[in-house]
């Protein structure tokens, strides 16, 4: 199938969340058991001396493209399951090798932003992603961490080179799977379509920050209130897992509007339209 490049008004980031959470309304435990086995997998992975790291972010586009192939199945009541993310690399082999390049192309690039971020803060990027893994037991010290010099500017220039890295590979998998492109055809492809639907990616990304900002204040408002202030930092782990997942299954969303639907969804819909639905 042909896909179509698609400009889509703004307003319409906001529904790629809401439909992702629907959409994860109908299989909560396969969807947050598939994120489980990814975290699982990439734990293992870190064990690995010197090349853990590396490997663990190079997985990462196969990662969203292994959701999206779940959302695509789940939209059409299909079961989810941890195969999906490998069934990519199970395909002919030149999607297979576009993908691997893909992989390797992210997970050096995301090496290099760390090492360029660490350098600027004077290695306190890396001290402070080690504190930040600790929690609320270590606040005092990020807190005295983020106020030395160079920490601020690496924290700008993190989400500036993470904003640009993650732009072209935000459709780039899943062109490379369901659109048969090359790896450098995709990434190109991506970019383009990202800046023509930049209206909807904004919303879209501040509609993300409004449910964590809002989640977040509203268990610390419920929680005080309770005299249970601590509770509100446990439930945030479960919570950010489902919000983790959630995000995952949108991109399936972004992907159905901006290039007009995956193979599998038209040719289960041909009783219809011709068109698939990107939402729901």
């Amino acid at each position: 199938m042909a896909l179509i490049l698609k400009s889509v008004p703004a307003a319409r980031g906001l529904r790629w969340i809401g439909d992702a959470f629907k959409l994860f309304a109908r299989k909560p435990m396969a969807f947050s058991a598939l994120f489980t086995v990814f975290l699982f997998g990439a734990m293992l992975v870190s064990l690995v001396p010197l090349l853990g790291g590396l490997v663990q972010m190079m997985s990462l586009p196969l990662l969203s493209l292994g959701f999206m192939v779940a959302a695509q199945v789940a939209l059409l009541d299909g079961k989810v399951h941890p195969r999906q993310f490998i069934e990519p690399l199970q395909t002919d082999p030149m999607r297979r090798s576009a993908l691997i390049k893909l992989c390797v192309i992210y997970g050096v690039s995301a090496l290099f932003i760390l090492l360029m971020v660490d350098l600027v803060s004077d290695s306190a990027w890396a001290r402070l992603q080690a504190l930040m893994a600790k929690g609320d037991a270590a606040q005092d010290q990020i807190d005295a961490l983020l106020a030395e010099p160079g920490v601020g500017a690496a924290v700008v220039l993190a989400a500036v080179l993470g904003t640009a890295l993650s732009v072209p590979f935000w459709h780039a998998p899943a062109l490379v799977h369901w659109g048969g492109q090359s790896a450098g055809q995709a990434l190109f492809s991506s970019a383009l379509a990202v800046w023509r639907c930049k209206g909807a990616f904004l919303l879209y990304m501040l509609g993300w920050l409004g449910v964590i900002l809002s989640f977040g204040l509203a268990t610390a408002v419920l929680f005080g209130m309770l005299g249970q202030p601590q509770w509100a930092g446990v439930l945030g782990v479960p919570a950010g897992l489902v919000f983790s997942t959630v995000f995952y299954i949108s991109l399936l969303f972004t992907f159905n509007d901006s290039f007009g639907g995956s193979p599998v969804q038209v040719d289960a819909l041909q009783a219809g339209d011709g068109s698939p639905p990107a939402s729901l």
